[in-house]
C-alpha cells in the first residue's frame, strides 16, 4: 500500500455506527476462530467419530463394497447428524462468553461517547485507518486517569453519574496506557498494515506525553493477525487475564515499557 492510498485519521462523529459495529464485530470474530478450533480439536474430532460409528453400528450402516460407489454412501448420515449436534453444542457452550465481552466493550464508557473521552489524555487517541476512501481499520489507545479501568455503565451508579458528568470528566494523563480496541478488517491483514496502524498509536501516545512510561494490550491466539502484530512490536507478557469457551482459549494482558520503546525506536 502507498502513502497516497492510506491515511490514518482520527475518530469523526459521522464514523460513529460503522466504529461501533466493527468494535463488535472483532470482539465476536472470537467466537467464529473458537468454535472453528474447537470442532477440529482432537477431543472433539475423537468424540465425533466415536458417536458416527455407534449409530453406524446400531443401523448397520457399514459400507457395502458389493453395490459399487453407492455402497459407501450409508455410513454418511451419521457423520453429518453428529457433526451437526456438536457444532451447535460447541456454540452454545462459547457464545455466552463472547456475547457477554463484546456488550462490555459497548457499554463502555469510552464506547458511549468516543470524542470526548479521547480528548482527556493528549496522549490518548482513537484513530482510523483508510484506504483509498474505504474503511480498514481503527485502534483507540487510552491514556486517560481511568485507562486501566473496566467499569461498564451498567455497573452500580456509573449510567447516572456518566450522564451528570459527560462533558466533565476528569483530564490529565496516567502513567499507563491501554489499548482498548484494534482491529483491521480481513482482506487487508495479509499487507500488515495493522504494524502501521498500531506503531501510530504507540509513537502518539509515548512522544505526546512523557507522563506515560508503558502501554497495555489484551490479546488471544483466537485473534492471531493482532496478537502476533502487538508482540512484534515489542510487547512482552504481563498477566494472563482469563480464559473463555469450552477449551478455556486464553486471553493475555501485554504491556510495552517506554525504555524498550526507545531502544526499539533508536534502533530502528
Amino acid at each position: 500500500m502507498t502513502a497516497a492510498d492510506a491515511r490514518i485519521r482520527m475518530y469523526e462523529a459521522s464514523d460513529d455506527k460503522l466504529v461501533k459495529f466493527s468494535i463488535g464485530k472483532a470482539s465476536m470474530e472470537g467466537l467464529a476462530v473458537a468454535n472453528r478450533n474447537a470442532f477440529f480439536h482432537p477431543l472433539t474430532l475423537s468424540v465425533w467419530m466415536a458417536l458416527a460409528c455407534i449409530m453406524i453400528q446400531y443401523f448397520n450402516w457399514w459400507p457395502k463394497p458389493e453395490y459399487g460407489f453407492i455402497g459407501y454412501l450409508p455410513p454418511l448420515p451419521a457423520f453429518g447428524c453428529w457433526g451437526a449436534v456438536i457444532l451447535y453444542l460447541i456454540d452454545w457452550f462459547n457464545r455466552p462468553d463472547f456475547e457477554d465481552a463484546s456488550l462490555d466493550l459497548l457499554r463502555r464508557p469510552d464506547v458511549a461517547d468516543i470524542a470526548n473521552y479521547y480528548r482527556r489524555s493528549p496522549s490518548s487517541g482513537f484513530f482510523i485507518l483508510e484506504y483509498s476512501g474505504n474503511f480498514v481499520g481503527l485502534i483507540a489507545i487510552d491514556a486517560s486517569k481511568d485507562s486501566e479501568s473496566q467499569d461498564t455503565l451498567m455497573d452500580k451508579g456509573k449510567l447516572s453519574s456518566f450522564l451528570k458528568s459527560k462533558h466533565t470528566m476528569p483530564q490529565g494523563t496516567s502513567s499507563v496506557a491501554t489499548i482498548r480496541h484494534f482491529y483491521i478488517d480481513e482482506p487487508y491483514r495479509k499487507a500488515g498494515i495493522q504494524e502501521d496502524l498500531l506503531a501510530h498509536a504507540i509513537q502518539h501516545a509515548f512522544k505526546v506525553d512523557n507522563a506515560v512510561k508503558e502501554i497495555k494490550a489484551p490479546t488471544t491466539s483466537l485473534l492471531l493477525y493482532a496478537q502476533k502484530c502487538i508482540r512484534d512490536a515489542g510487547f512482552t507478557l504481563d498477566k494472563p487475564i482469563g480464559k473463555f469457551g469450552i477449551y478455556g482459549w486464553k486471553f493475555d494482558l501485554h504491556v510495552l515499557r517506554r525504555a524498550q520503546w526507545e531502544k526499539q525506536d533508536t534502533v530502528s
